[in-house]
């Protein structure tokens, strides 16, 4: 640390600044008082130097600040910056552990721990009514289904709109009638377990309203496939109709059809969609969550381990370890998981089929597990009992 004048002498300049010695700091803020006064001074920020126009031959005195000097020309800044910076990461913080400072958490009509993907599409064939019974017998709290709808305005639980993969017939549910729709195959693959295939004696493909009509009080989340408005309608119009709005969630992976769903029945819950989710992570990155309100009730998210497993999003594997690597660090957070629960949404981890995923889920926190085999999550959730979902 040093400070020092250079250049010939004069009185002026003598005014300007007083030579200190070596191991002394000038003082900056006198320096610029008085340099001010000397004509060809250019005083700039943290150097001065002193231009003499004259026969001084443009001799340049220069300056080298302390770290003292500079932190007090900076302190203005940091003065205000500093604090408000630090009050709005401890307000973040504080409000994302204790939400309900800011927030009513909403109040659930039922919890969900098994969830019965596709009806239970790893022990029985995907949403046939033999698969509904099976996972009811499993005490599933909640149905999984995807509903497609009929050239004769007729509501169909199918994941596919067209019936290749399910039949073999290559046409679309809505180019047919009910009652002119083929069986399922004898046997059909597990979409989240490659390589595993379900069996069963009911081939037949249900209607929404004969599931509603058999089971009138088992919470059910209802996914609408594609945008298509009657078919959003004639959903609601079913929920309406057998007076399940309070257990019966809309999902859609579109913030355009969410949109036409809540429009059509706003008096049924709904989950986050694909555009949705991601802006929820971005708020809770940005420490801005808490203050946000978050109309959904239900996050259904995949588990970032089964990418790569059993879960193959893209064709490349590159981009699947990509999106395992990038997943993972997104969404496995306690912190996130704890903040949506006690903000009254329930966290669903899908579509697991193994007990170590069982594992991962409820030790993050999460409220419940998706699966294709209930029969397997009820007997982990019967071994492990409360310490399964301890967070």
């Amino acid at each position: 640390m040093w400070g020092g004048c250079g250049g010939s002498g004069t009185e002026r300049t003598r005014a300007a600044c007083s030579t200190p010695a070596p191991a002394e700091a000038c003082s900056l803020a006198a320096f610029q008082q008085q340099a001010q006064q000397v004509p060809g001074v250019v005083v700039a920020s943290g150097r001065a130097s002193l231009h003499w126009l004259g026969r001084q031959r443009g001799s340049t005195i220069h300056w080298r600040l302390s770290s003292q000097h500079r932190s007090g020309a900076m302190s203005p800044l940091l003065s205000y910056a500093l604090p408000a910076l630090g009050s709005y990461v401890m307000l973040s913080l504080f409000f994302l552990r204790w939400p309900r400072l800011l927030h009513t958490p909403w109040l659930p009509a039922f919890r969900i721990r098994l969830g019965a993907h596709r009806g239970g599409s790893g022990e029985r064939l995907e949403n046939t009514m033999e698969a509904v019974e099976n996972s009811m017998a499993q005490r599933a709290d909640l149905l999984e289904l995807d509903c497609q709808i009929t050239r004769d305005g007729v509501v169909v639980v199918s994941h596919d709109k067209n019936l290749s993969r399910q039949s073999g017939l290559n046409r679309d549910v809505d180019s047919l009638d009910f009652e002119d729709l083929p069986l399922y195959k004898e046997e059909l693959e597990v979409y989240f377990s490659p390589g595993h295939f379900a069996h069963g004696s009911d081939r037949h493909m249900v209607r929404l309203e004969d599931l509603f009509q058999r089971f009138p009080r088992m919470p059910m989340s209802v996914e609408v496939k594609g945008d298509n408005e009657k078919l959003i309608h004639k959903v609601a119009s079913l929920v309406k109709r057998f007076d399940r709005s309070d257990i019966t969630i809309w999902a859609a992976e579109k913030n355009s059809v969410m949109r036409k769903c809540k429009a059509a029945n706003p008096e049924m819950p709904v989950s986050f969609t694909l555009g949705r989710g991601f802006w929820m992570l971005l708020l809770y990155y940005l420490g801005l969550l808490p203050f946000i309100p978050i109309p959904e009730r239900f996050l259904f998210c995949f588990l970032p381990t089964i990418i790569n497993r059993t879960y193959f999003p893209f064709p490349c594997p590159g981009l699947n370890q990509l999106a395992a690597v990038v997943s993972k660090w997104l969404i496995m957070r306690k912190s996130l998981i704890r903040h949506l629960e006690e903000r009254g949404v329930q966290v669903i981890f899908w579509c697991l089929n193994e007990e170590s995923d069982f594992e991962v889920a409820f030790g993050l926190g999460a409220t419940g597990v998706m699966t294709d085999y209930p029969t397997a999550l009820r007997r982990y959730l019967d071994n492990h009992g409360p310490a399964a979902w301890a967070s």
